[in-house]
Order: C-alpha cells, then structure tokens, then sequence
C-alpha cells in the first residue's frame, strides 16, 4: 500500500511485533513505526531480521526524548538511555527517531527550565546520532501535555529549536498534536524551506474526546481536514508515507486487528 504506515501502537493490543507485521504485509502495507517496547519484547535481531527479510521501510522509531530530570545524573541516564534508542533506531533502519521531550520534571513548575533541558539533552545527544547516521525528529504534543509528556508544543517551538542545533535534527508533525495551531500552516511551509519534515503522523481529533491519550480517532471520524494538511505538507516538500497513529482504548484496539487496517486503507484512500 504505497504512501501509508502503519505505527504499530495502532494495534499494539491486537499484535506483537511479528504477528503485527504478518498482518500488515498479507494486505499490502510495506511501512511500519515500531515502538522500542514492542521491539524489546521480541529482541531487537530478531526485529531488525524480520525487516530486512520483508524489505520493510521503518517510518520512525518510537521513542527517545525525556530529558528533563530533578538532578545531572537523571538528565546523564535519559541521555543514555536515547543513545540505546539511536543504536536500535539504527539497527532497523529506521528513517528517524521520534522524540518525545518530555515535560515538568518532579515537582518542578519550571517550564522554562525543562526546555532549556531538552534543548541541552537533544545537544548532547546529537554528535552520537550524527555519528550513525539517525535523524533526530522532535514531535511537538498539543498544549495539554506540556507538563507531563512535552513541553514542546508547536511546530514553531520545535523548528526554533532545530534551527538552535542544526543539522541532523527535523520535526514529526502529527495531525492530533498540532491541527488546532492558528500558526500551523506557514510554519508547515516554514518547515519544508528549512527541510526538517521527517515524519507526518495521520489520526483524527474527535468531539468529544472522551480520553485526551486514549481517545484518538481513525481519519474521516473527527474534525481535522486531512486532505489540506497533507496538500500543505506536500506543498512544503515531504512526499513520504502517512503514518496512522491511532491510540483508541475504547474502540480501535478492541476491534480485529485486521478489521483495524482494513479500515486505515480505506480511510487513507477516501479521506487522506
């Protein structure tokens, strides 16, 4: 299925990482996102040997990222810690590694200071990535997640930020994070001038959402104008594969997995 991906969290209740892929491939979808916890369970070998085997192209990586830490040790162990996710990025050949920078360390209400730690957290971070060749993709997260996931909050954010750090770094830009920004148009052409996009992640924002995390909807069910998003981000540039990140506690990941990518190649043909 040229031009769609499949982020695994999408059915991650459903599948692991093989059973996930088996599932993709017998309906034609040849670009997945895995996440590092769905890779862990089944050994990071055997993951990248599955990918090589069935010429998969991995979209992103998810995830590094929560830098903010209460001391230096805490900050010295997330970096750590995203180096390990640059190795395994990089094992499976992925395009890039999704960061999620995290939020408010603690109790800290410093949100000030936890961008200055991002920042200085993807800084150190990023000789290692450049050094094996992985893009370094910061996700900015709607506002009602600044304290506790990111606090990095609009494209504009995030590119200021890559402009701040320089090469080998770049934006994922999904659909539920970022399509209430007044902004969000010149700063998707913004993106595409400075050539930073590296991901689009394609879901749908319902009313009501019933979960601000586990409430997204599949594309065609809420109110985001998927077919102008993606003509922005086709105008700025980036031609890669939409990638369906769908986190729905009460309704896709209850579903059969099958049914469940069914309805994104549907979805993706009609409405996307």
């Amino acid at each position: 299925m040229k031009g769609l991906s499949i982020n695994l969290a999408t059915v991650r209740q459903q599948y692991g990482f093989a059973a996930a892929v088996d599932a993709c491939l017998a309906q034609g979808i040849t670009a997945i996102a895995p996440w590092r916890d769905q890779v862990e369970a089944i050994g990071l070998e055997e993951a990248a040997r599955i990918v090589a085997l069935n010429g998969l192209q991995v979209t992103g990586y998810c995830r590094g990222g929560m830098f903010p830490a209460t001391d230096a040790a805490g900050l010295a162990a997330a970096i750590d810690d995203n180096k390990r996710a640059v190795d395994e990025a990089a094992a499976l050949g992925a395009d890039c590694l999704v960061l999620v920078v995290g939020g408010l360390p603690g109790a800290s209400k410093d949100i000030i200071a936890a961008r200055g730690m991002v920042a200085d957290g993807i800084a150190a971070l990023l000789p290692y990535a450049r050094a094996s060749k992985m893009p370094l993709a910061i996700e900015p997260l709607h506002p009602m997640y600044a304290a506790d996931r990111a606090c990095v909050n609009t494209l504009e954010q995030a590119l200021d930020l890559c402009a701040t750090l320089g090469a080998g770094v770049g934006v994922a830009i999904d659909v539920y994070h970022t399509w209430w920004d007044p902004k969000l148009r010149p700063q998707i052409a913004r993106a595409g001038r400075e050539r930073r996009i590296l991901a689009h992640h394609i879901c749908d924002w319902l009313v009501p959402t019933r979960d601000l995390l586990f409430d997204r909807g599949m594309m065609g069910d809420g109110v985001v104008d998927l077919k102008l998003f993606r003509a922005d981000i086709e105008a700025a540039g980036f031609h890669g594969p939409q990638e369906v990140e769908i986190f729905s506690a009460q309704n896709w990941w209850l579903r059969p997995g099958e049914a469940v990518l069914a309805t994104c190649i549907e979805r993706f043909r009609t409405v996307c």
